[in-house]
């Protein structure tokens, strides 16, 4: 491949433009009406318009981006995350068109996209599952039985969702038929499939993924695990590598079954496979997601590897360019989403203008964005303005690199997660590692940013009257100064 097209937008379609122009590849961009102007289709070497800004009329449709590709002669396509990226209906259109798609074979996706196949694929090597239904419930009076024999409180999901949609904790056995209809209605409405399984809910969890490879040569790695366990509304905003909480012999088992799942459905590419890990450390399969995830570049820093050119060379059909005994970890990092959110207003998203938009610099600390100062955050769109990561060579520098980082970026006229993110760095139970996916609901409240917003209004007084001070304090020492026979004689001369 010499040239591919990016079908995404923002921070991801650069950063996959970077690496692609490392390789001496050529790249194109897309876009939308909303998107113009963006960052993404200025850097990339070619761009084509797809339509609207709504992104089920651009983004999302699949004949554009396959016609953009044609057009431009672009052999292949990278999807980055979201959009098309898990779409195996896409990535069947973009075989037949005679094109690459730089990700798994439409096959591999069909099967993780559904919870339920994706635990029959899984359960061919053993790997451990969440008490529960391994098939979509079709009786609920059976499904009220087994419920009651794997223990209140259970958990009612989706078998296509994700993002909380389609998911009931149920408590006691009275509760179970309702929140099972609650269940299929919203599962029905979000995806389009009403089907639904039970597990036991594991109360206090982490959420604990492992990043695989395969290639088209059998060769399948695994790089290791991030913890992402710090969430709102069961999606993740803080991310790190490694976790703090796994032991080698933990992280040997949960990276085997990694493995052992991606080779299921003979992996191709970059995936995440993720698991939840109750307070004794048992873990158990979730899901797989069959792309390259969010929080990918805490992987890269640990491991020295890039893995969207890994992904390239894949699927141009090279092997991979290492082994898993090449793997260390080296260092920690961690990663802070920086959505356009109002962390004391339920992290509902806001829209408006970067007033001002300076990025933290210096040692340990990258940031992938999709913007400048004075552009505009689209309604259309994620929210996410940047990824804000450190990396240091231990947990300690890598989360003192994160709270000067954060104290660094600079952000106006939109609310940020910035606030947030450096309340979770300072707090005691994410420092000493002792937290799982309900942190927020244990800790975190409108009130603390509060109190940190009236902290530093004070301290910023007083350095303004400080400065004043000093400032007065200058101008009547030049007056006195300008008065002395010393300044006097000088100006004769």
């Amino acid at each position: 491949m010499q040239k591919i097209l990016v079908a995404n937008r923002g921070e991801i379609a650069l950063r996959v433009m970077r690496s692609a122009r490392e390789m001496g590849i050529k790249t194109v961009a897309v876009y939308s009406d909303a998107d113009r102007d963006a960052l993404h289709v200025r850097y990339a070497d070619e761009a084509v318009h797809i339509g609207p800004a709504p992104s089920n009329q651009s983004y999302l449709v699949g004949s554009k981006i396959i016609a953009a590709c044609i057009k431009t002669g672009a052999q292949g396509i990278h999807p980055g995350y979201g959009f098309l990226s898990e779409n195996a209906a896409f990535a069947k259109q973009v075989r037949e068109a005679g094109l690459i798609l730089i990700g798994p074979s439409p096959e591999a996706m069909e099967v993780m996209g559904n919870k339920l196949s994706a635990k029959a694929a899984a359960l061919k090597y053993n790997i451990p599952m969440v008490p529960g239904t391994d098939e979509a419930i079709t009786n609920v009076a059976e499904a009220k039985l087994r419920a009651i024999e794997v223990g209140f409180p259970i958990l009612i999901k989706a078998a296509a969702g994700g993002g909380g949609k389609g998911m009931r904790i149920v408590d006691a056995a009275a509760d179970f038929e309702e929140q099972m209809q609650l269940a299929v209605s919203e599962a029905t409405s979000a995806f389009g499939d009403g089907s639904v399984f039970i597990e036991r809910y594991v109360s206090s969890p982490r959420h604990i993924e492992i990043q695989v490879l395969g290639d088209t040569h059998g060769n399948i790695v695994h790089l290791f695990e991030r913890d992402c366990s710090v969430q709102r509304r069961h999606q993740k905003v803080i991310e790190e590598a490694p976790s703090k909480v796994l032991t080698p012999a933990i992280r040997s088992q949960m990276g085997k079954c990694a493995v052992d799942v991606a080779r299921s459905v003979n992996y191709t590419g970059a995936g995440t496979v993720e698991f939840i890990m109750d307070d004794d450390l048992n873990f158990y399969f979730l899901e797989m997601n069959t792309r390259l995830q969010v929080e990918h570049p805490v992987t890269e820093l640990i491991t020295g590897i890039d893995l969207v050119k890994e992904q390239i060379n894949i699927a141009r059909g090279l092997p991979l360019s290492f082994k898993q005994e090449d793997l260390q970890i080296r260092g920690h990092a961690m990663e802070l989403r920086v959505y356009a959110e109002d962390p004391a207003n339920n992290f509902l998203p806001d829209i408006g203008t970067l007033q001002t938009y300076i990025t933290p610099k210096g040692p340990g600390v990258r940031v992938d964005d999709g913007f400048e100062q004075g552009m505009e955050i689209p309604i259309y769109y994620d929210p996410m303005i940047a990824k804000l990561i450190t990396y240091g060579k231990d947990r300690g520098e890598a989360i003192e690199r994160m709270i000067r980082a954060i104290d660094e970026y600079q952000i106006t006229g939109i609310t940020t997660t910035l606030g947030f993110g450096k309340f979770v760095m300072q707090h005691e139970a994410f420092t000493s590692g002792n937290f799982d996916t309900h942190f927020v609901k244990k800790y975190f409240s409108p009130e603390v940013l509060q109190t940190t917003n009236e902290d530093e209004a004070r301290i910023a007084v007083i350095l303004m009257e400080r400065l004043l001070n000093e400032k007065k304090a200058t101008v009547a020492t030049t007056a006195t100064a300008e008065t002395s026979n010393w300044v006097k004689n000088r100006n004769k001369l």
